[in-house]
């Protein structure tokens, strides 16, 4: 399919890959990933104050820009081109938008011009040890205790957890079904663990709660579709920042292969190499194409969105790690060195394809959608 963006969207797009050229090569990358936040400060005050990507999709009366979906994917492409660290995936595209989607306007107003400026990073925590994104794999119950809510039990593989300062929790509420609450990082019976990750350009932290007072997100019955529709922005959005990846593999190897001599010519003029080179273009093109399609439905509240957003996820997931595994190869010894800076890409690539469900479950989720078993 052929998917155009607008004038003013690819003159963002321009603007930000600029931007990540200048700020995240992969010296910087590199700089930032062996240390315990995992991000520049100042690098994440220029994204949000001069480029207002924090602020991309929040609705403009709660201190946003009032973008959509597409604009938000835009940005997730570029940064995982880049591989930047930064909060923007945890605190941006997961619990803002669970907080669009589940708070009341009181809650939007307290709590979203805050990350819109980039002043509090938050997150998102979902998945238990041992299991998964889907709601049925969520086991932890809020226990009503007063006027408020408590929770008790585990969080792991939460993105950034230990540098945000706000946390929106998925758990099933008293009388059942999913629902978000939200607590301060740091508030009473809250405890944070800093988890060892594949990807290194990624913190994720485990996060206990010990009856730690939450507040819940707008109304619990609301709750389970609150958390898909965040769910189906997540899927889109990461799976245009791995198409983005993909696509910066793909560039790199082909440079490479037309710079490296053999036998003397370049290796790129080898069938195998010609033979790798267009499966990854096919591979990139199609999730790419399935990316967009995914970010478009959800714009136009087409009722097919979630399926088309599961389908992104699980043409990336095969997609970037193809492209990786092709590009190692391609790179030939070097490429399985620390030095090259191609592992940085496998890492994400990898760790990308497990996190917020891998193929497998994308296209289930997607059947189901369309009413067909799995």
């Amino acid at each position: 399919m052929q998917f155009s963006f607008s004038e003013e969207q690819e003159e963002f797009r321009s603007m930000l890959r600029r931007f990540l050229e200048a700020k995240s090569p992969p010296s910087a990358v590199r700089a930032q990933m062996v240390t315990d936040q995992g991000y520049d400060p100042d690098v994440w005050a220029s994204l949000a104050g001069e480029l207002g990507v924090t602020a991309l999709h929040i609705p403009e009366e709660y201190g946003g820009a009032g973008f959509g979906v597409s604009e938000l994917a835009i940005a997730a492409e570029e940064m995982g081109r880049a591989l930047l660290c930064a909060p923007f995936f945890a605190s941006t595209v997961m619990a803002a938008t669970a907080i669009i989607n589940a708070g009341s306007d009181d809650q939007k107003r307290t709590l979203l011009p805050d990350l819109a400026s980039g002043d509090v990073i938050a997150t998102l925590a979902a998945a238990e040890p041992g299991g998964g994104w889907a709601p049925d794999q969520i086991k932890m119950t809020a226990t009503k205790a007063g006027d408020g809510y408590t929770l008790t039990g585990a969080k792991s593989y939460v993105l950034d957890g230990m540098n945000a300062g706000r946390i929106v929790i998925a758990a099933n509420a008293p009388g059942g079904g999913i629902a978000l609450f939200t607590a301060a990082a740091d508030g009473q019976g809250v405890s944070r663990t800093a988890l060892k990750s594949m990807d290194p350009t990624r913190k994720l932290a485990r996060i206990d709660f010990d009856a730690a007072p939450v507040e819940l997100l707008g109304d619990a019955a609301a709750g389970a579709e609150a958390y898909a529709k965040t769910m189906d922005v997540m899927l889109t959005c990461l799976a245009n920042e791995m198409n983005g990846g993909a696509e910066r593999l793909r560039e790199d190897a082909l440079e490479y292969v037309s710079m490296r001599m053999q036998f003397g010519r370049s290796i790129a003029s080898f069938q195998t190499t010609k033979h790798k080179a267009a499966d990854m273009l096919l591979d990139v093109e199609l999730s790419k194409a399935a990316g967009y399609s995914a970010a478009s439905a959800l714009d136009d509240d087409d009722p097919d969105a979630r399926a088309v957003a599961s389908l992104a996820k699980a043409a990336a997931s095969e997609a970037y790690f193809q492209t990786a595994v092709h590009a190692v190869q391609m790179h030939g010894g070097i490429g399985f060195t620390f030095d090259n800076d191609t592992h940085l890409w496998f890492k994400r690539a990898k760790q990308s394809e497990a996190f917020l469900g891998d193929a497998n479950l994308h296209r289930e989720r997607m059947m189901q959608h369309w009413g067909t078993e799995a």
